[in-house]
């Protein structure tokens, strides 16, 4: 996962490095409860208080933070009543299938009773179905300790919430939708059975999930529905009829082959895509039931990630393939990082530590990238955290600025609080080698929101050079006896102390990049190679 740093030899006069890439939009901050971390409460940087004492919003923020989380003892105690609190934010959700809530203060308002009010709005993500949203309100006292704490009444969590009323989720249960390929072959689930997780997600036509249901505000007594807060859900699916996707038959059929004959039982999970145009042709799943890690996974990519990380060196003229950048068996930067294996390559060309996937060489180079340069290069070039319209629900990524050294090390290697998935590294790939981000699609006719910039050319060829050397000389050899300009990148990413690392492969032939994870796969040329391997050799051609 994370590894080190220090300075490298480097040659000539590199051009001064440019300052970030952009300039970061101000606004209110989102406390969220995410994969692979939370926002500690009272921290970030919150929207500034500008008439009311700084200390209320401050507790506002602190107690949003805290219910986001899940810390709700927490929560509760910063409010006047913390045993009635902790009992309403306890039953609150309790079935409405919610998790991780988003919830967002705005600026404070004082009273002229000299109470503060918060105004929030809350994002509650309903398993299956969607996000109900609505605005909301925490009000604050000053106590006379001086500090100050959230005035609890019901309405806190909800403006509706009562003694008397309550809400209730209603699901209409619904059968996956048929679903074609490009050509309108149809794709049954007998047959394609690791494409399960992405037909239950299809349904209702491009963001939609084939699933209904509604929030309903009801009477506790009675049970009767006085209002519905939420719908989710546009139509069945015999409104909508048959699903006409961007899958290839062939390449799908190959890719369940794939999975079925070497992901070895392990979870796992592969997405095929079109370079010049970012059209999915396989998305395949192992269990082929349940989750759709392939394009709402949150992984930390390992070395696969050393390909946005030699983008943002080479664009900042940073370091050049010839350059020696010199690879030991390890490197301490508030923590000893280590290569794969406890390779070393005394020496090394950055050539070369991309194509041998030399962790401690690319720790070293992290002063030459600006904190946040990471994030922005994956941003602005390959639409990594941009938000994505695929045509199902997909995770489209998270390369946060890093808290230190430690964690500035890791992200160079795509450890750390980088997250990503097969669908977000198959687009990688096809960005690296083409120059230009197109956003991934599923269906057809989806919105784009996404703006990115082209890589320049000079940087594409180098990224192509490298690829392609990793499989004729370096950890990508698994694929080496393939026909066709193969280029590709292997990664290993640390998962924790007692699981094994992940195994990672990304790589393009012709007009199509592939990504492959396999969870506790040990190494991504022992695991997610021969899955990979395996589906180049049976897929057919280009499609058109």
């Amino acid at each position: 996962m994370d590894h080190h740093d220090y300075t490298s030899v480097m040659t000539g006069g590199r051009r001064p490095r440019r300052t970030a890439l952009r300039a970061v939009t101000a606004g209110a901050v989102v406390l969220a409860v995410a994969a692979g971390g939370a926002f500690a409460a009272g921290l970030g940087p919150f929207e500034r208080d500008t008439g009311p004492d700084p200390a209320a919003g401050k507790q506002a923020r602190a107690f949003l933070a805290d219910w986001a989380a899940g810390r709700l003892p927490s929560a509760a105690g910063r409010t006047t009543s913390p045993g009635a609190a902790q009992r309403v934010l306890d039953s609150f959700t309790t079935g409405l299938d919610i998790s991780r809530p988003k919830l967002t203060a705005k600026s404070a308002a004082e009273g002229e009773d000299g109470t503060v009010t918060v105004p929030f709005t809350a994002r509650m993500p309903v398993e299956g179905l969607g996000t109900w949203t609505y605005e909301s309100k925490l009000p604050l006292r000053e106590q006379n300790d001086g500090g100050w704490k959230v005035d609890w009444k019901l309405s806190v969590v909800h403006p509706r919430l009562s003694d008397t009323e309550k809400f209730r989720l209603e699901r209409e249960e619904t059968k996956p939708p048929e679903v074609t390929d490009r050509e309108g072959t149809a794709l049954p689930g007998a047959e394609f059975p690791s494409l399960g997780p992405v037909m239950a997600q299809l349904g209702g036509g491009g963001e939609g999930t084939g699933a209904r249901g509604a929030i309903h505000l009801v009477d506790r007594t009675t049970g009767k529905v006085e209002r519905t807060e939420a719908t989710f859900g546009a139509r069945t699916v015999r409104d909508a009829g048959p699903v006409r996707t961007t899958l290839d038959a062939g390449w799908q059929a190959a890719a369940e082959k794939a999975l079925a004959a070497h992901a070895d039982g392990k979870n796992a999970a592969l997405v095929a895509l079109r370079i010049d145009d970012g059209e999915i042709l396989a998305v395949a799943n192992s269990p082929s039931s349940g989750f759709n890690r392939a394009l709402s996974g949150t992984y930390a990519p390992g070395s696969t990630w050393k390909i946005v990380t030699s983008s943002a060196l080479l664009i900042e003229d940073a370091v050049a393939p010839d350059d020696v950048v010199d690879c030991p068996k390890y490197l301490t930067v508030g923590k000893r990082f280590q290569n794969v294996e406890l390779s070393e390559h005394p020496g090394a060309t950055f050539r070369k530590a991309f194509t041998e996937s030399c962790n401690t060489a690319f720790i070293s180079l992290r002063d030459r990238l600006d904190d946040g340069e990471l994030g922005d290069v994956a941003r602005e070039y390959f639409g990594v955290g941009q938000e994505w319209h695929v045509g199902a629900p997909s995770y489209d990524g998270s390369v946060p600025a890093p808290k230190d050294e430690t964690e500035k090390a890791a992200s160079m290697i795509g450890q750390g609080r980088v997250q990503a998935n097969p669908l977000i590294m198959a687009s990688v790939t096809a960005t690296a080698v083409s120059g230009t981000f197109h956003q991934p699609s599923l269906t057809e006719g989806n919105e784009d929101t996404t703006s990115t910039t082209p890589l320049p050319r000079g940087v594409v060829a180098q990224l192509r050079e490298m690829l392609r050397a990793t499989v004729t000389d370096g950890t990508a050899r698994v694929l080496s006896d393939l026909p066709g300009e193969i280029g590709a990148k292997t990664g290993t990413a640390e998962v924790s102390d007692d699981q094994d690392n992940n195994g990672w492969l990304v790589a393009h032939r012709g007009n199509v990049a592939v990504a492959c994870v396999v969870e506790e796969g040990v190494t991504g040329g022992g695991s997610a190679g021969p899955v990979v391997r395996s589906l180049l050799a049976a897929a057919p051609g280009d499609p058109e």
